[in-house]
């Protein structure tokens, strides 16, 4: 495991400890599960734009024309 030094603002580190206090858990926990979340949005975006660079860019509009009169119906 690593370890990592970082610099934050003190109104900003106390508003993570305040958070952290919230869900009790660590700052450590909490900076460790927000990191988490941040790696799997940039994994998630990575893969749609890998996905949406490979795909038919015509049958996307069409599934989306889909949907939007799918929803507008109601």
């Amino acid at each position: 495991m690593a370890t990592l030094t970082i610099r934050l603002p003190d109104d900003k580190h106390s508003r993570l400890k305040s958070l952290a206090q919230h869900r009790h858990i660590s700052i450590n926990k909490l900076i460790e599960e927000l990191s988490t979340q941040a790696i799997a949005e940039f994994d998630t975006e990575v893969r749609f734009r890998a996905l949406a660079a490979t795909g038919d860019v015509a049958k996307g509009i069409e599934i989306l024309d889909k949907l939007d009169s799918h929803f507008s119906k109601k």
